[in-house]
């Protein structure tokens, strides 16, 4: 479920850019790839029309998606946040029985700051944080497979382990992945024996690890 209503990212990920939800028995019914059923505002809207909308419509549309729609039987209901502390989250925390929430954050100061915000965020209105994941840990050199901090070193994975929370692992920034991404075919379905996959399977074993035994 794409939460960030100002720029859904799920349409273009998943490879169902201009596709349109359809309503069936009052119900809207998820689109579906690589076996995920998914639904966003991008499926509601056109594509180049821009989403000038306050707190009130951004909390109606999240509340319509996830009560609207014909999610069926799932093993899991994934929500991808928009950053920081906004209407979207506040929302779901308030109103939705969370499981837990992974925090993602690149190593820089900058974003280290908001994450921070983020996680006080969550601990106040009691919903439990998985782990915290470290994006564009580090850049691969396509060319000699060097490893460079252009964003610092560990900053996410140091921050975890200050805020006494579980460091799920690290997705390092790689041509690759940013272009598997903008064709809507993810690493993890168009090579699926790269590191990247490993990558992120390694992240995705821990949090399901963590949902099994709760």
């Amino acid at each position: 479920m794409d939460a960030d209503v100002h720029g859904p990212s799920i349409p273009t990920v998943m490879n169902l850019k201009g596709k349109k939800a359809i309503v069936e028995n009052q119900k809207i019914q998820p689109l579906m790839n690589f076996g995920i059923k998914c639904m966003s505002t991008g499926f509601l809207v056109d594509e180049d029309k821009a989403m000038i909308w306050r707190g009130p419509m951004v909390i109606g549309a999240i509340r319509q998606i996830l009560t609207s729609v014909e999610w069926g039987e799932l093993d899991y209901l994934i929500i991808d946040l928009p950053p920081g502390t906004g209407d979207a989250s506040l929302t779901l925390a308030q109103e939705v029985e969370i499981d837990g929430v992974v925090i993602v954050s690149t190593p820089q100061d900058l974003a280290l700051a908001d994450v921070s915000r983020g996680v006080q965020m969550f601990n106040t209105v009691n919903v439990p944080i998985l782990g915290v994941v470290e994006n564009m840990s580090y850049h691969i050199c396509e060319n000699c497979g060097n490893h460079s901090h252009i964003f610092g070193d560990s900053g996410a994975e140091n921050m975890a382990k200050n805020m006494n929370l579980q460091f799920l692992g690290k997705i390092p920034l790689h041509q690759n992945i940013r272009e598997t991404t903008d064709k809507g075919q993810p690493i993890v379905v168009s090579q699926p024996k790269s590191q990247f996959t490993q990558a992120y399977n390694s992240i995705a074993m821990n949090i399901i690890k963590y949902c099994t035994n709760k």
